[in-house]
């Protein structure tokens, strides 16, 4: 899976989900009870992208590996999503002044060219 859209694609089932990072299915089901992830729903069943499994990953580090208590998790989500939000506009802003500057830069080598 390499793109951003195919790491949105809902594909993995709770039960794979759980043997795959080794907790019960309860837990994330309580996980997505207290919002911390979103599976897709299709009928009764949840499905999983990739995206929601290394958010899974990520939080289970941060419980069992740093102590971090659920309060914390989403404490840390809430940042994490907000910094990918100005990432992304400070990405596009680069972008804009790039193109300005690319626009700018052709304009004085074209005039350079006509007053010669």
């Amino acid at each position: 899976m390499t793109g951003s859209g195919s790491r949105k694609q809902p594909v993995f089932m709770i039960s794979v989900v759980s043997r795959m990072l080794r907790v019960h299915p309860q837990t994330l089901r309580l996980y997505e009870r207290e919002g911390l992830v979103t599976p897709q729903r299709t009928k009764r069943a949840r499905l999983y992208s990739q995206e929601d499994v290394e958010k899974l990953a990520m939080i289970l580090r941060l419980t069992r590996e740093m102590g971090v208590n659920r309060a914390g998790v989403e404490v840390i989500l809430r940042l994490r999503h907000r910094l990918e939000i100005l990432q992304k506009e400070m990405d596009e802003m680069m972008q804009f002044l790039e193109e300005d500057l690319r626009s700018d830069f052709m304009k004085r080598i074209r005039r350079m060219f006509l007053e010669e």
